[in-house]
């Protein structure tokens, strides 16, 4: 377990499902943790990670995020986890909040990022998806999103590594959350996606969480700018 103490951590959609997980990690490890959600206050949520702060955050309603990043005065490490898409999908809604408010929130607290003192600098790490390689015709505005938030991810990263902050992302396979469960659970594609995957079962959780701490963290001081793909083999399937 990477150290923390000390460190101050914001999670996006830090209230459930990977979010919750992460958030959860980096308050073992020590970090005073800070999520968001969308409704306007901690009441609304039975499971929030115990020990973490809260505020508000609509990720497509710039003023909302620029609040957000206005309400800390220091912070050492970003996760950008939230997003979002609806059945059927608006497409510029998708973008909006997955791709276009990522960068409105990570470019509001960069100059806080860039004086964090840990090893390595400040630390963000996006979290993108599976989505970000294939194309998926129920939701191409969240696999484009997600595939821009790839480039993204190395373009900041080429323009801050000289500036003391670290950018990189992580790309989750199947995982199991409130989210995903109605397909984890069903009959024949829960298993038949656990096929495809090398190890064979769904992700948890918990199986993001540690690679997120690990690139946030001093053991990754000379990475940025990289995506690690956390999908148990997803992405090595033979079909």
């Amino acid at each position: 377990m990477v150290d923390f103490s000390g460190r101050r951590v914001l999670v996006t959609g830090g209230t459930s499902g990977i979010g919750a997980a992460i958030a959860a990690a980096f308050v073992k490890a020590g970090a005073a943790v800070t999520v968001t959600g969308t409704q306007a206050s901690a009441a609304a949520y039975a499971d929030l990670p115990p020990g973490v702060a809260y505020r508000p955050l609509r990720l497509e309603d710039r003023d909302s995020v620029l609040a957000l990043a206005a309400g800390f005065d220091a912070l050492d490490v970003l996760v950008n986890n939230a997003g979002r898409t609806t059945v059927p999908e608006d497409f510029d809604a998708a973008v909006d909040g997955n791709l276009k408010g990522v960068h409105a929130l990570i470019q509001a607290c960069l100059p806080m990022l860039s004086q964090s003192d840990q090893k390595g600098g400040g630390a963000v790490v996006n979290i993108a998806s599976m989505m970000a390689y294939f194309g998926n015709s129920m939701f191409p505005g969240y696999s484009a999103s997600k595939a821009g938030l790839l480039l993204l991810t190395k373009s900041l990263a080429q323009g801050w590594g000289g500036r003391n902050v670290r950018i990189n992302v992580v790309a989750p396979g199947p995982v199991r959350t409130p989210m995903t469960i109605r397909y984890a659970d069903d009959p024949a594609y829960g298993p038949g996606t656990a096929q495809r995957i090398a190890l064979g079962r769904w992700g948890e959780p918990e199986d993001i969480a540690a690679p997120v701490l690990f690139l946030a963290g001093p053991g990754a001081a000379f990475i940025t700018g990289e995506c690690l793909p956390v999908s148990g083999g997803y992405l090595i399937a033979e079909a």
